[in-house]
């Protein structure tokens, strides 16, 4: 993606004491080149730092969060404006007591009355619009171009076929294999409870721990094997028996549900049924029934949990004492429900991010992707009219370990993978707290062109329905990290453009001199992985700031 050109800080200051223009038009320093070398943290990290590495600082914690406690610091004293924040996601619980207090209310629509008081198209929409309906299970795209051809245009539709059949050859080659590990993870899970029962006849009770476990001392050969297996399972990083029945009963159903996936992909089961009935729209006329849906943009079953997770790391209520902290402290979320439980649609994403303009959003998070688009034109052009209102989009790279400067994956904002349409959508790649080769995350999506800035996306805790939290990770993450910066941008510093919040983030980045795994390169074959300079991995080779972006947006605004 294109970058405005370097200007340095001298010759920054110089114009704006020059110049008249008004801020918007003026153009943002360039950050730095001294990257930070700093020595990787040679300890675990605590369970406080596990549920809030990403707001620590690399200088004084040697722990590659983006600094937004430090950026406090900066803020004490200084005024904000509330910012709307536009979740275009899954369904977010805006009821959950860490978001209750943050959640966007339509001041001009009376609740419940089934009339559209303030004429926006959307009927009862108190705090967004629900897209879906009733709506959650759903189709990949590649499936529902299969089961409707005439969708796509020749070439997508010869691209989908060739996708295809590489899914159905690698289905039918890994069921061995999946067979093999079902069998290997229920044997394990027998263990476990085998193990179980024994520590808990030696010791009398339930509630044993680790160490008393270490400490037996027996001659007993049944019980000494049960000790001597509970080591292997704390080796593994799990800390009782109890935590390794979880870890390992999620193995199972793993497997269990990759094996009933292939199978349905084989036996082609899985284009029998079209679950967009439930909505009652054509997904492919932008034009069909005109506020479809619902005013009910929350979640739909408690397991769907990616829009209250996206909100939560964006915004949830800070220091009250309760759950976690989000990064941006004067915001309100606006859910917009759009994504379902396979791919969105590409008319619920284009009309989603439109309602979101609309109804005032500054920034929109867009945590999704998938590799086909059959209507990206609707896309696009949401994007452009989110970039006409000044309104910044922060967009997922994916989670695929590919570069998107050769495979293309959607939501993008360059129709050539070389040059970006518009100046308001940034692309972020996932990040995990190790200083050290394993920073990028293994599964995150890179490009030197497509993507343009790395955030924290792993193990990020979160909330989650019905007053729930938990760890989650993807770039799905990493952009509502990086969007809660750009919210503190936005509403610490109001005057400026939402490019200039796209470049601030990217320039005020810190700059990563390290060599690291590439994303996606690790195989059986190669188990270590190809290794790159970082740098290789964005078009800034840094990742999110929020302290020296708010210091450089502070610069720009009043010229200090």
């Amino acid at each position: 993606m294109r970058i405005l050109k370097p200007v340095l800080y001298t010759a920054f200051a110089g114009l704006f004491l020059a110049s008249c223009k008004t801020i918007p038009n003026l153009p943002v320093p360039n950050g730095s080149n001294n990257a930070i070398n700093i020595p990787a943290k040679k300890v675990a990290l605590t369970d406080v730092e596990k549920d809030n590495w990403q707001h620590l600082d690399l200088a004084t914690d040697t722990i590659p969060g983006m600094s937004v406690d430090k950026a406090y610091k900066f803020l004490k004293g200084k005024t904000s404006v509330t910012v709307v924040v536009g979740v275009v996601d899954s369904g977010t619980d805006l009821k959950h007591e860490d978001l209750v207090d943050v959640a966007w209310v339509n001041t001009k629509e009376t609740a419940g009355n089934g009339i559209d008081d303030d004429k926006n198209g959307y009927i009862d929409d108190i705090n967004g619009w629900n897209f879906l309906g009733k709506s959650y299970k759903e189709h990949l795209e590649y499936e529902r171009i299969l089961m409707n051809p005439s969708v796509a245009d020749s070439e997508t539709l010869a691209e989908v076929k060739a996708y295809y059949q590489e899914k159905l050859d690698a289905a039918k080659k890994a069921n061995e294999t999946l067979l093999q590990n079902k069998t290997r993870y229920e044997q394990l899970l027998q263990g476990v409870k085998t193990a179980n029962e024994a520590f808990v006849k030696h010791f009398g009770k339930e509630d044993y721990t680790k160490e008393e476990v270490l400490a037996i001392s027996t001659t007993d050969e049944n019980l000494s094997n049960q000790v001597a297996f509970a080591k292997q399972m704390y080796a593994f990083g799990l800390p009782s028996m109890a935590a390794a029945k979880t870890e390992i009963e999620g193995g199972v159903n793993y497997f269990i549900d990759q094996l009933a996936a292939n199978k349905k992909l084989i036996s082609g089961d899985n284009l029998k049924t079209d679950y967009r009935t439930v909505v009652g729209d054509n997904p492919y006329d932008i034009n069909d029934k005109p506020g479809y849906g619902d005013g009910n943009p929350g979640h739909s079953e408690i397991d769907e949990a990616h829009g209250s997770h996206v909100s939560g790391i964006i915004g949830a209520t800070r220091n009250n004492g309760i759950g976690m902290n989000g990064v941006a402290n004067n915001v309100k979320i606006m859910a917009v429900r759009s994504v379902s439980g396979g791919d969105e649609y590409d008319k619920d994403v284009a009309l989603g991010i439109r309602y979101a303009v609309d109804n005032g959003a500054k920034v929109i998070n867009t945590s999704f992707g998938k590799p086909f688009s059959p209507n990206k034109e609707w896309v696009y052009d949401a994007i452009k009219y989110a970039a006409e209102k000044d309104v910044l989009i922060v967009n997922a790279a994916g989670n695929d370990g590919k570069n998107i400067d050769i495979e293309r994956t959607y939501p993008n904002d360059s129709e050539d993978l070389k040059m970006e349409f518009s100046n308001n959508l940034l692309s972020i790649g996932a990040m995990s707290a190790s200083y050290d080769e394993n920073l990028p995350a293994s599964f995150s999506n890179y490009g030197k062109i497509n993507v343009d800035i790395f955030a924290p996306g792993v193990q990020i805790h979160s909330t989650t329905p019905e007053n729930g939290y938990a760890k989650f990770s993807g770039t799905s993450m990493a952009a509502p990290s990086t969007s809660g910066v750009a919210a503190l941008i936005r509403s610490y510093y109001p005057e400026l453009s939402a490019n200039q919040v796209k470049m601030i983030i990217m320039n005020s980045g810190t700059k990563i001199d390290l060599q690291v795994v590439k994303p996606g390169s690790q195989s059986q074959e190669n188990p270590k992985g190809e290794m790159v300079p970082f740098s290789d991995l964005s078009v800034t080779g840094r990742v999110v700031n929020a302290n020296n972006a708010l210091q450089m947006a502070d610069r720009i605004v009043n010229g200090k």
